[in-house]
């Protein structure tokens, strides 16, 4: 995900949870290579341990890149006992539907044990217009989904949303990650036709024990209980 967003407005200093402290149970990071700094490693049993229930790791981008740390970070993701989720950042200068079949066999369907559904980041218009980056999108899901038979997760910003995608509601219903640092109660939507949104990344520069650098942080809209259904972990830990 990219550290700083165009349209929305950061958060006054860094949001940080510290050791031992009562973190909100719906609160969660989204890691990259970034937070491996020199091979640095995250100690998920640390970043399991300080409250957070949920972690995203980047799996995949375009069709020749995959995240270095991937496989090491979502495997102790799981091992720590996080609900795990993927993303595959999207090139929509290059076919969708060979990058939807590159994060599916990266990710292996993403429909397991402490799995939420696979993730769509779409921030980059790859010099589409709005109807032809909506045909992209539209042709991503139409090959994800019966692969893993999920609902795809969208991440976006209002911004984009609003301009490189011409505001369109034809994706109102897939769930929303929407990226605001508005510093607010609530992110700002998009005019995409969403009513609620499913995940907030309220920060880009958060702190968390046992990542070694600024991490980005995500709230999700709902309780814990159902988090857990929609990660297919419910009554993996109890209660």
């Amino acid at each position: 995900m990219t550290a700083v967003i165009a349209g929305t407005v950061a958060l006054t200093g860094a949001t940080t949870i510290a050791p031992g402290a009562t973190a909100a149970p719906q609160i969660g990071p989204d890691v990259s290579s970034h937070q491996h700094p020199g091979g640095a490693s995250i100690n998920w049993f640390a970043v399991r341990a300080s409250g957070q229930q949920i972690a995203m790791v980047k799996a995949t981008e375009s069709t020749w890149y995959v995240n270095p740390y991937f496989v090491q970070d979502s495997l102790a993701m799981r091992a720590a006992g996080l609900i795990r989720g993927t993303y595959h950042y999207a090139d929509p200068s290059r076919p969708a539907a060979p990058q939807a079949l590159f994060y599916a066999a990266v990710v292996l369907g993403q429909n397991g044990i402490l799995d939420l559904p696979p993730v769509l980041d779409l921030e980059h218009s790859g010099g589409l217009g709005p109807r032809a980056l909506a045909a992209w999108t539209r042709e991503f899901f139409a090959v994800l989904e019966p692969l893993t038979g999920r609902k795809t997760i969208l991440y976006t910003y209002p911004n984009f949303w609003n301009t490189a995608m011409g505001a369109t509601r034809e994706f109102a219903d897939h769930p929303l990650w929407i990226a605001s640092y508005n510093g607010r109660g609530a992110p700002e939507m998009p005019r995409g036709g969403w009513r609620t949104w499913k995940f907030w990344q309220f920060t880009s520069s958060g702190w968390l024990p046992g990542v070694p650098t600024r991490v980005d942080l995500n709230r999700y809209n709902g309780s814990i209980a159902s988090l857990r259904a929609y990660g297919n972990a419910i009554n993996v830990f109890g209660s």
